[in-house]
């Protein structure tokens, strides 16, 4: 089996999965495109495409962090990793599959979300394509990193969408996209590092050389968890 091939298995054992195209899919969308739409009818197309922007956070958080994460659960405690790895592939060629699929279908997801605003909330395009398309594969590409890393924290496979809703409303609420809710000004520095909120500001802001720095810290991170602690095989009672 070839890095191809792996890539191709995730993708595809996603689109098949009506739980997970439920969850990662049809959820995130509907409140990427809702509430831009509710805004645009109740206030105004700035306050929607701010709530547009905000909401890339929740793109990220369900359909890159928690898909990959419920997926290499399931997989992981069904042994597919482990009889992958009695491949030829390495772990990383077959992590990096995984990881490349989710990060494409997060990026499509997002695509969707930004031509359908525009339909529906008139919000206006990116206005520097370039920057909003590296922004967000960046994005993409680091939460599904961190969503490999993080399947080291769960026990067992039908907890992994519990132990992923801390890390989604966290995101949504740091990044805005839940509202404007008070928080305390001490608090505001260290959610600005978290990687949802670093892609959120780059987008509102235009500033691509700070958010680029935190996403760069968190793959760092990312790449060590996965080295110390992912596991391929469940854990024996």
């Amino acid at each position: 089996m070839s890095l191809a091939a792996t890539y191709r298995l995730g993708t595809r054992l996603f689109w098949r999965d009506k739980t997970m195209l439920l969850g990662s899919v049809v959820t995130p969308v509907g409140l990427a495109v809702g509430l831009p739409l509710l805004m645009k009818n109740v206030q105004s197309v700035s306050a929607a495409t701010s709530v547009f922007q905000s909401a890339i956070s929740i793109l990220l958080a369900i359909t890159a962090f928690m898909n990959i994460t419920v997926a290499l659960a399931t997989r992981r405690d069904q042994l597919v990793l482990k009889r992958l790895r009695a491949g030829r592939l390495t772990d990383g060629q077959i992590l990096l599959g995984q990881i490349a699929s989710t990060a494409t279908q997060t990026m499509a997801m997002i695509v969707l979300c930004t031509v359908a605003v525009r339909l529906v909330a008139d919000v206006p395009l990116p206005g520097d394509p370039l920057g909003f398309a590296a922004i967000t594969v960046a994005g993409s590409a680091v939460l599904s990193l961190l969503g490999a890393a993080y399947t080291a924290a769960i026990p067992r496979a039908e907890l992994a969408a519990a132990f992923t809703m801390p890390v989604f409303l966290v995101a949504g609420v740091s990044a805005g996209a839940m509202g404007p809710i008070p928080l305390p000004s001490w608090l505001r520095p260290a959610l600005d590092l978290l990687p949802t909120t670093a892609v959120v500001n780059a987008l509102k802001t235009g500033d691509l050389a700070a958010p680029a720095l935190v996403l760069a810290a968190w793959t760092v991170v990312g790449l060590v968890a996965i080295r110390l602690w992912f596991r391929w095989e469940p854990r024996r009672s």
